[in-house]
This record gives structure tokens, C-alpha cells and sequence, in this order.
């Protein structure tokens, strides 16, 4: 039996939280809570995905590694959803590796009991449909930007979306994570880093990311950021 308060903690996922009690209290019982840390892998490209994950305040990011080693960000979950769409839409292997981009807990559920619980019908079924178009809009937005938009409006955009899934105002994120995530090089990241600084807009020490003016970021980021975020509103609420 699952404690009161793992049902609440659960519910700081936008899914879960949007489920019917009788649907809740269905998938209570294959729920866990797991805390991930920095660069702990959920899957791996090409192996067996044996559980998928319901973000609560952590953020964990999906990523395309080319042959030379370099990897690219191409997308983000927090706790607007669930890392491992690839098991709702019927593969049993990742075709890109997920891992946490910033460290918090997760609800945690078995890729069979995600199978064998969710189906046609169900509130979670639809809602991960809707999901899973919000994700598409986010990858094909994020291409957008990143061929049309200058580094500082690309970056600001990332932090955003960060901001948004975590929740909170100040999380752990280093440079060269960063420089990684946006595919450009480090430098590039510090000179966009110490601008944003210098105008007030964050404050960063040792890897930790404070947002001091959300205006402001929103101010220097493109349009990208909006018409992400209205659509997950719009297909989630």
C-alpha cells in the first residue's frame, strides 16, 4: 500500500494529478518514488526501456549522440509529463538515451505495468496522446530555433523551459552541460552566462542557476518559448 502522502507527492506530476480517483487509485499500487541525480540515466539508445517516469521537480532531458561522441539536446520533459513515450507507442527499446538534467524525485512505473494498465479508454491513455503531440511541437519548434535563433535567445529559451519544469527558482546546471545541451561551444555559453548576469537576469555560482528577472529572460528569448508553452497548455488543460 502506498502512504497518503507518496498519493500527494505523486500528484506534483501534471498527468497523474489530472487523473480521475478511480484511475489514480488504480495505478497507485505500480508507483514508485525514485530521486535521480545529475546524468543518471533512464535509458540508453538502442536497449530495453524497463521502466518509464512521471517528473515531479526533477527535469531529465533526451539526447541524440553522434558517432564522434558529440551530443545534442532535442527535448525535455519535467512535470508537465513522462519520459518514455517510446513504451506508449509500442517499442520495447529507446531509439534515443533519456537522462536527468536536473536532480529531484520522479514517480516511477514498470514499462509492462504501463502496458498492461494504460489502454484505449483510459483518462492516462489520452492525456499521453496529448502529450505526445505537445512533445512533437516541442521538437520540431526547438529545430526551428535552433537553425533561425542567435545563442542568447537560444539559451534564455532553455533556462525558461528549465524554470517551468522545476518549478523553483534556483537549480544546478553547469556550463558545460549547458554548452552540450544547446550543441554550441563552452565559451560561448560563459559569454552568454556572464551577459545575462550583468543585466540582472541570473545570478550563478558554483553550477547553481538562480532566476532573478523572469521578465527579463522572457524579454531576450525568441518566440519559441510561447508557442511551446501555449501548446502544452493547450493539450494538457
Amino acid at each position: 500500500m502506498q502512504s497518503t502522502d507518496n498519493a500527494i507527492h505523486f500528484k506534483g506530476n501534471r498527468l497523474l494529478g489530472a487523473l480521475p480517483a478511480e484511475d489514480f487509485e488504480r495505478l497507485l499500487p505500480h508507483l514508485e518514488t525514485v530521486t535521480l541525480e545529475v546524468k543518471d540515466f533512464l535509458y540508453e539508445t538502442d536497449r530495453p526501456i524497463e521502466y518509464v517516469y512521471f517528473p515531479i521537480d526533477c527535469v531529465t532531458s533526451t539526447i541524440a549522440t553522434m558517432r564522434d561522441g558529440r551530443t545534442v539536446e532535442v527535448g525535455t520533459i519535467g512535470k508537465e509529463g513522462m519520459d518514455g513515450l517510446p513504451v506508449f507507442l509500442g517499442a520495447q527499446t529507446a531509439p534515443l538515451a533519456s537522462f536527468c538534467q536536473v536532480p529531484g524525485d520522479a514517480a516511477r512505473m514498470t514499462a509492462e505495468a504501463l502496458r498492461s494498465e494504460v489502454g484505449p479508454g483510459d483518462r492516462l491513455y489520452e492525456l499521453l496522446r496529448r502529450f505526445t503531440e505537445a512533445t512533437l511541437v516541442f521538437a520540431a519548434q526547438s529545430s526551428a530555433c535552433n537553425r533561425l535563433h542567435s545563442v542568447e535567445q537560444r539559451c534564455s529559451r532553455w533556462i525558461l523551459h528549465t524554470h517551468d519544469r522545476v518549478g523553483k527558482d534556483e537549480f544546478y546546471l553547469t556550463q558545460e552541460f549547458l554548452s552540450q545541451m544547446l550543441g554550441v561551444r563552452r565559451a560561448s555559453v560563459s559569454e552568454v552566462a556572464s551577459a545575462f548576469q550583468g543585466e540582472g537576469l541570473i545570478s550563478y555560482r558554483r553550477g547553481n542557476l538562480r532566476i532573478v528577472d523572469r521578465c527579463g529572460l522572457e524579454a531576450a528569448t525568441c518566440e519559441c518559448h510561447g508557442v511551446i508553452t501555449k501548446e502544452f497548455e493547450r493539450l494538457l488543460d
